[in-house]
């Protein structure tokens, strides 16, 4: 079988060596810049967060050596954040990934060897303990920060190729929640709105976003808005953007849902709803009406903390706004309720008839660059473009689009990521695959997470580097390219489809995502259907196809020339859709995805987190974004000199002044954080930005996630990073 590899390459000779796999080929190989003048400048969609920026590379002998804001660009319209402007910089760190790497033995050095080789070792090691212990013993997970196309073509070679049953991404620790909401009361997962409602809203209500530190551009549209709007931040925490709010509502950690309750149930007392709209687009309001009864003034002050006056005060302008925006993200979709607590805020929204309309919406802001395009097409919980597994109709348009047998593909969904974690602690889970995400940093309660890592039998990490947390436990290590080396599509926040290109050469042997998954393929044997994936382009036609009558339809778009300057929003059925940059918003007309075309009201009672504080653990802790130049785990940002001087040199956790000074703490000195997890040692900041009896502390460090609680919520199981119970005393030194 693996003799054979090379034929499945036909527009090559000889073996997959260097030479080989650097160029250029019908099937993929090559790592070559894009194909435009030496000393040109083209664009690329940046590859950090969710905005979606674009940003001019400037290229000198066919390398990109520069970069500035795209000042034609929809999105940022000329601007740019500090990631932004470092976008290149981490490509030429020094611990990239160069070339695939072995651990024959538990414990002992990652060794070098050539991509036949690592293709072969991976395919054997695979294929044998799916012989011993069936096809849903291997799993894998991967991410929302490769292009669209990789994750189609991933998610179809390890479900419809390689029998995995399981799989998920790590947008599952950041929008799953959004996803399930949007799926419940809309009928389908579609955020609304565009970035011009930032522009036109009078009231901007933003709920667990710290705007101007996690999504800086967006912040400048906020700040674009000629309205003078009324900007409300509702957060524990009084952070960067609550600072400069018009009303900062700090509520009490988690008591979100009882307190938007509460707001709904004042706003039908004073009068404050649209019930034509509720008459005309929406279901089940009077049974919801009758639900938030309960949640009196009383009740609602009591369990938020909030003084009546500043209640009534954000009840009146939610209720005389006439163009109100709810903007919302990992503060709300990281909880233990997180769902019902999203869909509590598409209710107010519903109710006071912002929805359709310039400058309104119930609008989930999405974390990574790809996170959208991973939630349609990574084939984990759903088939490609939002089909189901359970239908009949859909595996048999999507066999048939992709050319594969319908018998291969599930009839249900596979495992989410934390069923995968405790797969692998029952025994179940033997070998894992990793795609460009760190879970032994970013995943819950993390010391659980490497702990079950070295219960493995056969890790695989895909990633640009070799030194990644997760890395240091991998049994096969294959090198990646990674933005700027190569192209495809993400989808940002706004639903925008835009185009990420190849500006320079990958180093060592590191291969695309999209190359590996094929050279896996032709090494596994029997997959005649990747003919098809011969190219990015060819994997974007048949997610075309995949899209047509689906909410998210581009069939529209002939092809990624079309989107090179500006992007394009789905849906866009139709070539000629009105001008391509045009602003898409949703249910203008009042027309939902629902049976009905029906927006659903959907509520559920709140109820207490999994963990309280205690005698021993008297704190809350509460994480989030550290500063504008910090992403993830910071193994990209982390590189930049740049963004190391803008950013936190150490880990730090933030104490209200009464309680460091009840227990003798000082800013800058060492102190030790614990929960029942574990414990770290971090430097104190006295800062009044979080009330008494709260503490916080940046999710970019690796410390951090040795204390957070593995609590799920239970509709979306997206993890419940934003609460847990610590406790804090000085650093004995010894």
């Amino acid at each position: 079988m693996l003799s054979n590899i090379e034929e499945r390459f036909r527009s090559h000779q000889g073996p997959l060596t260097e030479s080989l796999v650097r160029s250029p080929g019908k099937f993929g190989l090559g790592q070559v810049p894009v194909n435009v003048s030496p000393d040109a400048t083209t664009s690329s969609v940046c590859g950090y967060c969710s905005t979606g920026c674009s940003l001019k590379i400037h290229l000198k002998d066919g390398q990109a050596v520069n970069l500035t804001p795209d000042p034609g660009y929809p999105v940022n319209r000329g601007m740019a954040c500090p990631k932004g402007w470092e976008a290149l910089t981490p490509l030429a760190a020094t611990d990239r990934a160069l070339q695939p790497q072995i651990r024959e033995t538990r414990g002992g050095d990652l060794k070098p060897l050539d991509w036949t080789g690592a293709a072969q070792h991976f395919c054997e090691r695979i294929q044998s303990i799916q012989e011993a212990h069936g096809k849903d013993s291997v799993a894998f997970l991967s991410t929302g920060q490769i292009c669209t196309e990789e994750m189609a073509l991933l998610g179809a070679l390890a479900k419809f190729g390689m029998g995995m049953t399981h799989g998920d991404g790590n947008t599952r620790q950041c929008m799953a929640t959004a996803v399930r909401a949007y799926k419940e009361s809309f009928g389908f997962d579609a955020p609304p709105y565009t970035y011009a409602d930032f522009e036109e809203s009078d009231v901007i209500v933003l709920i667990g976003s710290n705007l101007c530190v996690a999504h800086p551009i967006m912040w400048q549209r906020v700040l674009n808005n000629p309205n003078s709007p009324e900007i409300i931040v509702v957060d524990p925490r009084m952070t960067e953007t609550a600072m400069q709010a018009t009303q900062h509502v700090p509520l009490r950690p988690k008591s979100d849902l009882a307190l938007f309750y509460g707001i709904a149930n004042r706003l039908i007392q004073k009068g404050m709803i649209d019930q034509d709209y509720i008459d005309r687009h929406t279901s089940k309001f009077e049974a919801f009406a009758a639900f938030v009864g309960q949640f009196d003034l009383e009740k609602t002050l009591e369990v938020s903390g909030l003084p009546a006056d500043d209640f009534e005060r954000l009840v009146d302008k939610i209720g005389m706004g006439q163009r109100v925006s709810f903007w919302w993200t990992m503060g709300v979709n990281q909880g233990h309720e997180a769902t019902r607590t999203a869909q509590a805020i598409i209710n107010l929204a519903l109710m006071t008839g912002n929805m359709g309309r310039p400058g309104t919406g119930a609008n989930s802001i999405t974390g990574q660059c790809n996170a959208m395009g991973s939630r349609l097409f990574s084939n984990t919980t759903c088939l490609p473009a939002g089909r189901a597994y359970s239908n009949e109709a859909d595996r048999q348009y999507v066999a048939e689009t992709l050319g594969i047998d319908e018998s291969c593909i599930q009839t249900e969904p596979g495992w989410a990521y934390d069923q995968i974690i405790d797969g692998i602690e029952s025994g179940k889970i033997k070998a894992l695959w990793v795609i460009a995400t760190n879970g032994a940093h970013s995943w819950i309660d993390q010391n659980r997470f490497r702990r079950l890592m070295g219960k493995l039998d056969f890790l695989v990490v895909q990633d640009i580097y070799s030194s990644t947390d997760t890395a240091e436990y991998a049994d096969l290590i294959l090198p990646a390219a990674g933005w700027g080396e190569k192209e495809g599509t993400f989808i940002n926040s706004e639903r925008r489809i835009g185009l990420n290109k190849k500006v320079r050469y990958a180093p060592g042997e590191a291969l695309s995502d999209y190359s590996i998954f094929r050279l896996l393929g032709a090494a596994w044997g029997g997959l005649d259907w990747l003919e098809r994936w011969h190219s990015p382009e060819a994997a974007f036609q048949m997610l075309k196809k995949l899209s047509i009558g689906q909410p998210c339809d581009f069939s529209g778009i002939t092809d990624y020339s079309m989107i090179d300057e500006s992007g394009i929003q789905w849906p866009f059925p139709s070539p000629n859709d009105g001008d391509f940059d045009q602003e898409r918003r949703l249910f203008e007309d009042g027309a939902f995805y629902t049976s009905d075309q029906r927006a659903k009201f959907v509520w559920d009672l709140p109820v207490p987190p999994p963990e309280t504080v205690s005698a021993r653990f008297p704190l809350e802790l509460i994480t989030g974004r550290g500063s504008s130049g910090q992403w993830h785990t910071q193994t990209r940002t982390g590189k930049s000199e740049i963004l190391n001087k803008i950013n936190p040199k150490t880990n730090y956790v933030e104490v209200n002044p009464a309680d460091a000074l009840e227990m003798d703490l000082q800013s800058e000195e060492l102190v030790e954080v614990m929960s029942r997890r574990g414990k770290c040692v971090v430097r104190c900041v006295v800062t009044p930005n979080v009330s008494r009896g709260q503490v916080f502390m940046p999710m970019h460090f690796v410390e951090t996630n040795r204390l957070t609680l593995g609590a799920f919520d239970p509709h979306s199981r997206q993890p419940s990073y934003k609460h847990c119970a610590v406790r804090i005393r000085k650093q004995v030194e010894k």
